[in-house]
């Protein structure tokens, strides 16, 4: 008597059928979950470079009105330009007269937490 072992021709179950289908949707998915993973990152990075530009060119304009080229607050300029750049100013501190540190976050966060950028400004050396 013959032994069963994957034999179509002698009736017996094709046990690797439909493991291809498997294997196919498997790596379908890992692509998929890789592909969501690059695309939460890329947005993250994003975020970050708009938080840093909002930060810099709040931390520019507070810092004109500190040497007195623009008339105003400084950080009141600050939150207005941030706000224009859809940011908020968390910190704003205006040291020796003319320098200006601004800590700015955006308004809307990403999957990772909120994004945030610090820029100092002030007179050119």
């Amino acid at each position: 008597m013959r032994a069963c072992i994957d034999d179509p021709d002698l009736g017996c179950p094709d046990l690797e059928r439909g493991s291809g289908t498997l294997l196919a949707v498997s790596l379908g998915l890992v692509v998929m979950i890789c592909m969501v993973a690059t695309l939460m990152l890329a947005q993250a990075t994003a975020m970050a470079q708009r938080a840093a530009s909002a930060s810099d060119l709040a931390a520019l304009a507070a810092a004109d009105v500190a040497r007195g080229l623009t008339d105003g607050d400084p950080c009141a300029v600050a939150r207005e330009t941030a706000a224009r750049h859809g940011a908020s100013v968390s910190a704003c501190t205006v040291s020796g007269g003319e320098v200006v540190d601004i800590r700015a976050e955006l308004v809307r966060g990403t999957v990772f937490g909120a994004a945030t950028g610090r820029s100092r400004a002030g007179p050119p050396p």
